[in-house]
């Protein structure tokens, strides 16, 4: 857990195409967090619950509590990726057809930095990654998951299909990092082909984001103190 009085949240989130390492990086890189102070969100396609709301909803409901990291992976940015590359996906979102303009990826990045300024300005601290992988080592860890008996769970044949929209979906990676990377909730992008790397990468950018919040154990009060040397004398027999 986080500490200075607990007055901190922190929220990471990560991004990425299928196969570059999400899962792996947050399992490696948050493997000394204490789990009670650390909650992993990740987000699929939306419920009709979901559709029913607004884009950021989903995620609103799970944001970290003071005193708690919290770790989305995949986000509300998936409203201006998958969204943007099928438009079809729009049209469930049940929006009036006014709203549907072509200055709706525009509208939703300015949503997302007001989002994003409102959360940091309440003591929210943010950083974003995007897992950087290419195609060719796309395809490499795609055909690992097929041979590899021990890997087939974790192949989907929908990875190969959204495989087809490669350059639509680096376009829309582009576009989001480019308009939604801020000082107060920078993107960070992670050549994601070297597992090792990555890693190292994400975990010196935490590190460097918890130290900036001056994080210390909770200080004990003279009142604190004194219950203490009541509770060592009791454990001592009363001596």
């Amino acid at each position: 857990m986080l500490y200075a009085q607990d007055k901190w949240a922190v929220l990471l989130i990560f991004q990425a195409m299928d196969a570059a390492g999400k899962d792996g990086a947050i399992k490696h890189v948050m493997s000394g967090v204490n789990p009670q102070g650390c909650q992993v969100y990740s987000f699929k396609a939306p419920t009709s619950e979901d559709l029913d709301h607004d884009f950021l909803w989903r995620c609103m409901k799970c944001l970290p509590e003071r005193g708690r990291i919290g770790i989305f992976n995949r986000s509300y940015y998936e409203e201006t990726l998958v969204v943007r590359v099928h438009e079809e996906l729009l049209k469930k979102q049940k929006l009036p057809p006014k709203l549907v303009t072509k200055d709706i990826w525009k509208e939703r990045f300015h949503d997302i930095r007001a989002f994003e300024r409102y959360l940091s300005r309440n003591g929210v601290l943010i950083r974003k990654f995007f897992l950087h992988v290419s195609k060719d080592e796309q395809k490499k860890r795609f055909m690992e998951r097929i041979d590899n008996p021990e890997k087939n769970w974790k192949f989907s044949s929908a990875d190969c299909r959204e495989r087809g929209y490669w350059d639509e979906y680096q376009d829309a990676y582009e576009d989001m990092i480019r308009h939604t990377s801020t000082e107060d909730a920078p993107w960070y992008v992670v050549p994601a082909d070297n597992k090792w790397f990555t890693r190292v990468v994400v975990a010196g950018a935490v590190i460097d984001g918890l130290a900036s919040l001056d994080l210390h154990y909770p200080k004990v009060g003279a009142e604190e103190l004194k219950l203490l040397a009541e509770a060592k004398k009791t454990l001592n027999g009363g001596k």
